[in-house]
Formats: structure tokens, C-alpha cells, sequence
């Protein structure tokens, strides 16, 4: 039984599981999209929002708290080396979440990342792999399935009208009118 043990294991013990962590965390923060297998996005995701939470009230204490989760991660370079792309950037990546990322989702109450599963596996040993991205300014996370469905309304019932009773048609002077479709079905009664 797992009781009261919350979390994935990951084939690891405690500080390699940490350090896997701070390592994804720092990762998602300086590329804002990475590629990883499922169960470790699923794994690393309350982490990092937790992080980003923490950052959005950007004080002191917020500061030395995302470091002390970070560990030495948290002096990591965002872009060290320039490329095709543009030039490096040399920030830290607690000086990005603070002016970047954590200003992005102040209106927002939670659910800064999205995990989309990807088609291709892993070649070693066919892992399914994911993305875990952090949504962009604005972006609402979407939902395949909504979490509730409203159950659909229940038909409303139109009673009809009872029909007019059929009058008998009128026939010839001193003969009786045909007796009605349901007595006629019916056996004679005999006479006695």
C-alpha cells in the first residue's frame, strides 16, 4: 500500500530525483518549451508552478525561496553562447522568471503550463515522450474533455388534447347509426 506517499519515484532515489527537477525546471524556464517523457512532465509540472507562483509576488523572501528550490541551477545562464538566432542573453534564470515569466501570469490563478503528448517515442526504449511548455501571454489552457458536463435538459412533455369524440354519421330516416369500431370487434351478446 502507498498510503500518504504522494509523487513518482522514477526509478531514482530522493537527491536524483531532486536534481532531475531542478534540472527540468531550469530547462523549462530558459527555453520555455521542452521535450520529455510523460510521467517526468507529469512528475515536474505542480514543481514549476509552484515556482512561478512563488515569483509573482516578487519580494526578497520570493527571491530567496525560488533559489533555495532551484539550488545551483538557479545561477544558470538563460542563452550563454550567441547564435544563428540572436545574441546570448546572460541572465540568470531566476532573473528571467522574475521579469519574464512570473509578470506574464500575474491575472492568472494557476495553470501556467500545458503538456501535449507527443506521437513520437523515445528510440532507446519507446517512452512516450511529451512536451511541457508554459503558455504564452493571454493563452488559456485547453481541455480535450471539459472536466464537468451540465447534464442536457430533460425533454419537456406536451400533453395533447383529448380528440373530440366521433359523432355518428347521420344515415337515413328511422335507421339506427353503425355502432362504433370498438363494439363492432366485439362478439354479439346473445339474446335470451
Amino acid at each position: 500500500m502507498r498510503h500518504r506517499k504522494a509523487g513518482r519515484k522514477l526509478n531514482r532515489n530522493s537527491t536524483h530525483r531532486l536534481a532531475l527537477y531542478r534540472n527540468l525546471m531550469k530547462a523549462l524556464i530558459q527555453h520555455e518549451r521542452i521535450i520529455t517523457t510523460l510521467p517526468k512532465a507529469k512528475a515536474v509540472r505542480p514543481f514549476i508552478e509552484r515556482l512561478i507562483t512563488i515569483a509573482k509576488q516578487n519580494t526578497l523572501h520570493a527571491r530567496r525561496l525560488v533559489i533555495s528550490r532551484l539550488g545551483p541551477a538557479a545561477e544558470a545562464e538563460v542563452k550563454p553562447h550567441d547564435d544563428d538566432e540572436g545574441a546570448a542573453d546572460h541572465r540568470t534564470v531566476v532573473q528571467k522568471l522574475f521579469s519574464d515569466i512570473a509578470p506574464r501570469f500575474a491575472q492568472r490563478p494557476g495553470g501556467y503550463t500545458r503538456i501535449l503528448k507527443r506521437q513520437e517515442v523515445r528510440l532507446g526504449d519507446a517512452g512516450a515522450t511529451a512536451y511541457l511548455e508554459l503558455l504564452k501571454a493571454g493563452e488559456t489552457r485547453s481541455r480535450s474533455k471539459p472536466a464537468y458536463q451540465a447534464p442536457a435538459p430533460a425533454p419537456k412533455v406536451v400533453e395533447q388534447p383529448p380528440a373530440p369524440a366521433e359523432q355518428p354519421a347521420p344515415t337515413a330516416e328511422g335507421q339506427e347509426p353503425a355502432p362504433p369500431a370498438a363494439e363492432a370487434n366485439q362478439p354479439a351478446a346473445p339474446v335470451g
